[in-house]
Order: C-alpha cells, then structure tokens, then sequence
C-alpha cells in the first residue's frame, strides 16, 4: 500500500511540474498577451492542482490534507478568475490581440 501511494504522489507532482514546465514555455514562446496569459492561466492552475492533489495523496486523510484540499479549492476558483480579470484589463485599455502574423504582410495561408 505504501509503494502505491508513493508511486502515485510521484505521478501527480511529476504530472504537475510537466504542466508548468509547458506553461513557462508558452510565456516565452507566444506572441502576444493574451495568447501568453491563456496559456499561463490553464497550465499554471492544472500544474498546482496536480502538485497539490500529489502532497495529499502523500499526506493520506488528515487535517492537513483538508486544508491543502481547501488550497486546490482556492486557486482552481482564484487563478481563472484573475486571468480573467487582467485580459478584460488590458481590452479596456487598448491592447489589440495580435490577430494575424505581419511578418507576411497580412497575408494568411
């Protein structure tokens, strides 16, 4: 039972750095803001909770596994909402989206 329980917090946290590692790579990778965000938003969130759900797995049913239960809560609620708030943020105050390449010339193919 022991073995199982190790293999799968490993699985879980493993699985969550994955998710940052490609969120980190889309904030350097992504053209514009809000392509950036988007990615960071969904990536970032799953990343946590998966880390998370990995150090409750390990932690078994206790108190403290309640409360990280409560941080998965948290910031799958907080971390879209926030996202949401600075793209809606960055609309109101004229950031376009960057909506086609203009290395071509406005050209799409």
């Amino acid at each position: 039972m022991l073995e199982a329980q190790s293999i799968i917090t490993i699985l879980f946290v493993s699985l969550g750095i994955i998710f940052m590692l490609v969120g980190s790579i889309g904030i350097l990778r992504l053209p514009d803001f809000y392509s950036r965000s988007h990615a960071v938003s969904k990536s970032d969130t799953l990343g946590v909770v998966f880390v998370i759900v990995g150090l409750i797995i390990y932690e078994g049913f206790t108190l403290s596994s309640g409360k990280l239960f409560l941080i998965v809560l948290f910031i799958a609620l907080s971390n879209p909402i926030g996202t949401h708030a600075l793209a809606r943020a960055a609309l109101k105050k004229g950031l376009k989206p960057l909506l086609h390449d203009d290395k071509k010339g406005g050209e799409t193919s």
